[in-house]
């Protein structure tokens, strides 16, 4: 049985995503015979190729109605023909000294996406030529993407293809429409991309993982495709979009493009799907969380055999890589935000560290489905082996950790076996702003590759943090996001406004904590978008309770998960949007932090009830001492020291003195003290060093110390050894 493995498109330019890539290792690992593609990736290029890029200009010039925009960009399609080859190999990575022609000379024709260029020169005073060129190369891609737009598919988009088709799609009849309507350009390029992969698998069984709204049009024209021209192929969709919008499915159309949904994770339905296939599709009684077409009724049958079990997260396998095209993928620069930056540039390989989520306990979040409420780590020795695999396949050592939350103390246990098998990886991911995240903890993030963290600190209020049970304070979040920001990890902080009953004082105060926020450099970029009541959170099973009404839509047998509603509490929430996003533009440029923050809304709002130092003083509050930290084990981030004695003469006394000398990279560490005291401390370096035999307990220091030397442990704890030892690398951590 021959497998093909699909994203259809479109998802993102720079890096594969990784369901195929999971379900190809586990379901290999298992047997199976499977290849895999990128359909994104591939339209997107092909539709770049000069010939292809030719014919679009061609249908573009037999438009009317043209705006001037798009009338300059066909006015330059001689210079677009000329360039497009090298600038997709420069975004590849493929023809680097490319850059300096883009930034000094006029290389590139340019279009509306240049109108604000001059006003964000000053972003590359400290960027080299490589980044400023992959800047100027984005906006390039995206004058041709508008044009695109106008005058061939309103429905492109390079990170999404006919979304608003898939959004709020309570009925499959749009959908549909479009699929029955004449073949796009763009159509035509995806299925000659989707015709090359089966003509060489020859697969038996087509499935397509469907993650956005954006996916879904091009897995279901696919479908088409294959039922016309591949009748024998069966076909199957799972992936996140089905998993939250499907689950009360109804509308037998669907079937018309494929013969079975799979829901939450793909490895147990598969594997089941797989054997019902294989056996003639006669007995259904085991098949897991699939959607099939009863052929004797007509009706949607949905299939849950409740005794089969769950492929725990420690047995899915190691993600594969394989066949995708690692390569050609586009690192694509947005300079107005350095998150979004991370996200777009470079290609990171993406792994789950657990799934589910540890805390599920917020009120806005999809709680109730299995992606996020059932909770399952990953052993961290399990975790390496599998990044190693990885970066010995892809050739890469970016990581990007897809967790709902990643588990604080999993996130310490990988640090450790990174650092003591010695993996050297950059890495990244998502947690949730607690007290757990100590300043140590940073620092042995920082130490094992963690380069930045993505949080919610959602609606910057008390009172509504409570209610959405998200289990922070802002005063608590301040103090985190500090301790990483001081550890040198990167902060971005998602936003929400308008959550149930929030109003136009909570707004602005909300602004107000996030300009302090930034005033004092604990986020460094952050992304305001409005809340959204989905169909399987708290909120969306039971409005009242949060003060809202449900006003729609009406379900039409085929999606249901973004609901309207009604908030008779709460302030009109849309009119803020603007305002809350021009301000924290500028807050990630380091601009207008002195503001008040009426200044950002077109329209009269109150004056702040924030005290304008409430960061400040959240800040202040001292962390514990070192000396109630005695259940903390420590660990030594350095090298084993050498120990010299020597000694000095002190008021005409010869005093005995040590010193421990390490070897850094920049410089050698000396430490000196009491010769007695560092002789002492000298072997607990082989223990306390990554990889020791066993973990030492500040507890243990203490009590060694004090049975030693007759002396309080405060006095060393205090004592500039210590102090030395605790700034260079040694961390107390709670095991």
């Amino acid at each position: 049985m021959k497998i093909l493995l699909i994203t259809p498109p479109l998802t993102q330019l720079n890096t594969p995503y990784p369901a195929t890539a999971f379900l190809k290792g586990f379901l290999t690992e298992n047997g199976y015979d499977v290849r895999q593609a990128d359909l994104g990736i591939e339209l997107v290029l092909r539709i770049f190729k000069p010939e292809n890029l030719s014919k679009i200009f061609g249908i573009a010039e037999g438009k009317k109605n043209l705006s001037p925009n798009a009338k300059r960009i066909l006015a330059l399609k001689d210079e677009y023909l000329e360039t497009i080859d090298s600038v997709i190999r420069f975004l590849q990575g493929k023809n680097s000294t490319l850059a300096q022609s883009i930034v000094d000379n006029d290389y590139l024709p340019r279009a509306s996406r240049f109108s604000n260029l001059q006003e964000l020169d000053w972003a590359f005073g400290t960027m080299g030529a490589q980044d400023h060129g992959k800047y100027l190369a984005t906006l390039y891609i995206e004058d041709l993407g508008d044009l695109i737009i106008e005058a061939i598919d309103p429905d492109f988009g390079f990170s999404r293809y006919a979304e608003r088709l898939g959004r709020t799609a309570s009925s499959f009849s749009p959908i549909e429409e479009k699929l029955k309507g004449e073949l796009s350009f763009l159509d035509k390029l995806l299925l000659e991309c989707l015709d090359a992969h089966i003509q060489e698998a020859e697969p038996d069984i087509v499935g397509f993982s469907v993650p956005f709204p954006g996916n879904l049009y091009g897995a279901f024209k696919c479908g088409q495709y294959i039922k016309k021209n591949y009748p024998e192929v069966r076909i199957i969709m799972g992936g996140g979009y089905p998993n939250t919008e499907l689950r009360r499915l109804e509308d037998v159309r669907v079937f018309d493009y494929l013969d079975f949904i799979c829901l939450d994770d793909g490895e147990g339905p598969l594997l089941e799907l797989f054997d019902y296939i294989g056996k003639g599709e006669q007995d259904d009684s085991r098949l897991q969380r699939t959607y099939k077409l009863d052929k004797q009724t007509g009706q949607i049958q949905y299939c849950d055999n409740k005794l089969a079990k769950q492929i725990p997260h420690s047995k899915a396998g190691t993600p594969d890589y394989s066949d995708l095209p690692l390569s050609d993928y586009l690192s694509i620069i947005e300079v107005v935000n350095p998150m979004h930056r991370m996200w777009s540039d470079g290609r990171w390989n993406k792994l789950m560290v657990a799934h589910g989520c540890y805390w599920k306990k917020c009120t806005f979040c999809d709680v109730n489905l299995d992606y996020i409420g059932r909770y399952d780590p990953t052993d961290a020795s399990q975790l390496v082996d599998r990044i190693e695999a990885i970066v010995k396949q892809t050739g890469q050592n970016g990581f990007h950790f897809v967790d709902e939350a990643a588990p604080p103390l999993l996130l310490r246990d990988l640090s450790i076996e990174l650092l003591r098998r010695g993996v050297k990886i950059n890495w990244w991911t998502n947690v949730r702003f607690e007290k757990t995240f100590s300043p140590d903890l940073c620092r042995l993030m920082v130490a094992a590759g963690c380069v930045a963290i993505t949080g919610g600190l959602e609606v910057a209020s008390d009172r509504l943090l409570k209610k959405m049970k998200k289990g922070v304070s802002i005063a608590q979040v301040a103090r985190v996001t500090r301790d990483f920001t001081q550890a040198g990890i990167m902060v971005h902080a998602y936003l929400m406004y308008g959550f149930p009953t929030q109003t136009e004082q909570e707004t602005v105060d909300s602004l107000e904590i996030v300009r302090q926020l930034f005033e004092h450099n604990v986020i460094q970029s952050g992304f305001w978008h409005q809340f959204a009541m989905t169909a399987h959170s708290p909120v969306g099973k039971n409005p009242e309770e949060y003060g809202v009404h449900r006003s729609g839509p009406e379900f039409e047998g085929f999606a249901e998960n973004d609901l309207y509603h009604e908030d008779p509490e709460g302030c009109e929430h849309e009119q803020y949007g603007p305002g809350l996003s021009k301000a924290i533009f500028n807050y990630m440029h380091g601009m207008c932090t002195d503001w008040p923050v009426y200044e950002w809304f077109e329209f009269d709002t109150p004056d702040t009830t924030v005290v304008p130092d409430v960061i400040e003083q959240a800040l202040q509050v001292s962390e514990k001492k070192d000396a109630e930290l005695e259940s903390h084990g420590i660990l030594w981030l350095g090298k084993k020291p050498v120990f010299e004695s020597y000694a000095v003469r002190k008021r005409g006394k010869r005093q005995e003195k040590g010193k421990l000398v390490f070897a850094n990279k920049t410089a050698d560490l000396e430490v000196t003290g009491d010769k007695a005291e560092i002789k002492w401390l000298l072997p607990y370096f082989d223990i306390m060093a990554i990889g020791g035999e066993r973990t030492v307990r500040l507890k243990e220091l203490k009590e060694e110390y004090e049975n030693r030397f007759q002396k309080p442990f405060d006095r060393f704890l205090n004592g500039q050894t210590w102090r030395t030892l605790r700034k260079e690398g040694l961390l107390l951590l709670r095991m």
